[in-house]
């Protein structure tokens, strides 16, 4: 839409991974984002200052969906959870809007590739939608200093690792380090230090690792695991949810816990310390001691919307 000489572009918030608005993880979705230069896109997610903001665009394949890129306030990323979530959510419901569909499935190619989900739209509820990992966990092996980890973090280093969980690194398309500890009190009482973290993390992938710090159980009765998400380089600090880290979490979960063959259905709870609660799905599938398929899914509500002026 063109207002005078400048091109209005409609965009919308989500909170996603939740069933209830301002919880959950924000995502700004811009719909008209083909046009946009790369600096320009990096500036618009900077000025809302959410997580992620994505940018939607015609899809390259036509029997696709969409084209998204997304970024955080200090850089883009190639593949994350929630705005894949979010995102396929927004288009779902723009277009159920117009044909009254209820179950769809859409393709958003993304800088890790494309990405099929599933998406349900109720109404009267939140909607849902899920959808195949790009690609599944992989670890990248290091060896991580269990005391340095626990300065980083304010812990001390026995409250790091829990039955045979032991940090280590893992990536279905971001890298975290994966620092597992004795219980929920030892999360909440993580106090990030990013500028200490800067100097021991690796580089993988093309960016910092990130720290994902989780344990078993949940406040959540259903909840197997409680975590926390921190970031020294995406401008976000602490993140209330984070799709891609529980993406690689699979991996990590897999590896210490044996999983046998079968369906494994996980909730992933995070956010809670923040007061922005979030429940991530995961599902896992294992055929011949490995992981053959496994899914992230999860809820959003659209919480505003409006036009970028620009």
């Amino acid at each position: 839409m063109r207002r005078g000489e400048r091109l209005v572009r409609q965009y919308c918030i989500y909170d996603v991974f939740t069933d209830s608005r301002l919880a959950g993880n924000p995502l700004c979705v811009v719909f008209d984002g083909d046009g946009l230069s790369d600096p320009e896109m990096q500036a618009i997610a900077r000025e809302t200052n959410l997580s992620e903001t994505v940018f939607v665009m015609p899809a390259a394949n036509a029997t696709h969906t969409a084209r998204i890129r997304i970024f955080t306030p200090a850089r883009e990323l190639p593949f994350a959870g929630h705005p894949t979530v979010g995102t396929a959510i927004a288009l779902a419901e723009r277009e159920g809007a117009k044909n009254g569909a209820t179950e769809l499935v859409s393709v958003l190619e993304e800088n890790v590739g494309p990405v099929r989900c599933a998406i349900r739209l109720r109404e009267g509820e939140a909607s849902f939608a899920e959808f195949d990992l790009p690609r599944n966990s992989s670890r990248i092996d290091l060896a991580f200093d269990r005391q340095a980890l626990a300065e980083a973090l304010s812990l001390k280093p026995q409250q790091i690792g829990f039955e045979n969980h032991v940090p280590s690194l893992w990536s279905a398309g971001v890298p975290f380090i994966m620092i597992p500890v004795q219980n929920i009190g030892a999360v909440e009482r993580v106090d990030f230090d990013p500028q200490f973290w800067e100097r021991i993390a690796p580089f993988a992938e093309g960016g910092l690792a990130s720290a994902y710090v989780y344990c078993r159980g949940g406040i959540h009765h259903g909840a197997k695991f409680h975590a926390r998400m921190f970031s020294a380089d995406m401008g976000i600090g602490e993140d209330p949810a984070t799709g891609s880290a529980v993406a690689a979490l699979s991996g990590a979960i897999h590896h210490f816990d044996a999983l046998p063959d079968g369906h494994h259905p996980l909730l992933v709870e995070q956010g809670v310390e923040m007061g922005r609660p979030s429940y991530i799905h995961l599902h896992i599938d294992v055929t011949d001691g490995e992981i053959a398929r496994a899914r992230i899914g999860g809820q959003a509500v659209r919480v505003a919307s409006g036009f970028l002026d620009l």
